[in-house]
């Protein structure tokens, strides 16, 4: 099959795929530089810990000829998970591809999915860090613009850039 009639199936996440989601973000988050910062290394913890995120967010795989090869967490409405959403806004968090299924349209895919998933809210916003230059291509193609007005730091050292989508 080639890279063209290839499809990236996109679905919520089960338990048995949680470990393998964790790992994936954690090592797309490495091989992109953005837990380089002194104070962000614990940050791999947290993007291992799927579990903990699925009761209060969504867990969205891709699969590549049913292997996940990628997830992202979604937030359709704010509470303990979302960082930045305001009142009406869904947030997108913590997307990865695994390094070597990259190029094949799995990031699309999953952020596809989750404004799919945003038909009921007014925005759909997301941070990245200002390292992440591939995935700001893909914002920006996928039709979302900066805010900088909502840039933020959670711990010195790690700038987040904000990203806005209205559907």
């Amino acid at each position: 099959m080639s890279i063209e009639e290839r499809v990236i199936e996109v679905r919520d996440a089960r338990p048995a795929e949680y470990e393998a989601v964790g790992k994936i973000v954690a090592e797309a988050f490495y091989a992109d530089g953005q837990l380089e910062a002194p104070d962000s290394a614990f940050y791999a913890d947290v993007l291992r810990d799927v579990a903990g995120r699925a009761a209060a967010a969504e867990i969205i795989v891709a699969l590549d000829d049913g292997a996940v090869v990628g997830g992202v967490t979604f937030v359709p409405r704010g509470g303990p998970m979302a960082d930045i959403a305001r009142d009406g806004e869904a947030e997108i968090r913590m997307l990865g591809v695994a390094p070597d299924a990259q190029g094949r349209g799995a990031g699309t895919a999953l952020m596809r999915e989750c404004i799919k998933r945003s038909a009921d809210a007014r925005r759909i916003v997301l941070s990245t860090q200002t390292v992440a230059v591939g995935s700001h291509r893909l914002y920006e193609r996928l039709g979302f613009v900066r805010e900088p007005a909502r840039d933020w730091a959670p711990v010195p050292g790690v700038d987040l850039l904000c990203y806005v989508l209205e559907p």
